[in-house]
C-alpha cells in the first residue's frame, strides 16, 4: 500500500476522532446545562449574568453549589417558631410604614435568623445564600436584594420605593421558609396539620404598593 494513502488514512481517522470527540463534550456540556437550568430557573440567569454572560464560569459555579448543599437536610419550624416569625413579620411591614430603613435591616436579619432556623449554613452571607439558592432558587434573589438596600440604607443611599421593592421580594422567600411543610419535606412526615394565622399583607399572590 502507498505509504501516501496510509498516511492520509491515519489523519482521516484522527480527524473522525476528534470530531466525535467534540461532539461527545458538547452532548454532554449541553445536558449539564439544561439539568442546572432546571434546577436553579431563574437564579441560572442570575449566575450568567454576574460573570458578564460567561456560561462555562456559571456553571462551574452552579455546580460547586451543589456540590457542598445539594446534600443539606433542612429542618421544618415547629408550629409555635412558625408562629412567632410571622407575627415578627408582620411587625415589619408595620414598621415600615414610620421606620423604612430600620424596617428593611429588620427584614433582613429576619431572614437569616429564620434561615438559620430552618437549617442553613449562618457563618457568613455568602454561604447561607448559596445553600438557599441550591433549594430556594425562585425566591432567594429577594434575600439578596433585600439585604443590599440594608446596607445602603444604612449609608444613605436607598430611597423609600427602593426598600419597600426590596421588603416585598424578600417576602417571597419569608413565606417559603415559614410555610409547613408537606409529607416528605425535609425527609419528615409532619405532625397534624394546625393551621397558622397569616396577616393579611401575606395573602394573595400580588406583591403590589398595598402591602406594606
Amino acid at each position: 500500500m502507498n505509504i501516501t494513502v496510509v498516511v492520509a488514512a491515519v489523519v482521516l481517522v484522527a480527524a473522525l476522532a476528534a470530531a466525535l470527540a467534540a461532539g461527545f463534550i458538547r452532548a454532554r456540556g449541553g445536558g449539564r446545562n439544561r439539568v442546572l437550568r432546571r434546577r436553579f430557573g431563574p437564579e441560572y440567569d442570575l449566575t450568567v449574568a454576574r460573570h458578564a454572560g460567561d456560561t462555562r464560569a456559571a456553571e462551574r459555579e452552579l455546580d460547586e453549589r451543589l456540590r457542598r448543599h445539594g446534600r443539606l437536610k433542612t429542618r421544618p419550624l415547629s408550629g409555635e417558631l412558625r408562629d412567632r416569625y410571622v407575627a415578627e413579620w408582620a411587625r415589619v411591614q408595620e414598621e415600615f410604614i414610620e421606620q423604612p430603613a430600620r424596617a428593611t435591616a429588620d427584614a433582613d436579619q429576619l431572614l437569616a435568623r429564620l434561615a438559620h432556623d430552618r437549617g442553613f449554613p449562618s457563618d457568613r452571607y455568602d454561604e447561607q445564600v448559596a445553600a438557599l439558592s441550591v433549594h430556594h432558587a425562585d425566591s432567594v434573589q429577594g434575600y439578596r436584594q433585600v439585604h443590599a438596600a440594608a446596607l445602603r440604607a444604612r449609608e444613605g443611599r436607598a430611597d423609600t420605593e427602593e426598600l419597600r421593592e426590596a421588603v416585598v421580594h424578600a417576602r417571597v422567600l419569608f413565606e417559603d421558609l415559614v410555610k409547613p411543610p408537606h409529607h416528605g419535606d425535609d425527609g419528615t412526615r409532619p405532625h397534624a396539620h394546625r393551621h397558622t394565622h397569616v396577616p393579611w399583607a401575606m395573602r394573595g399572590g400580588n406583591l403590589g404598593r398595598g402591602d406594606i
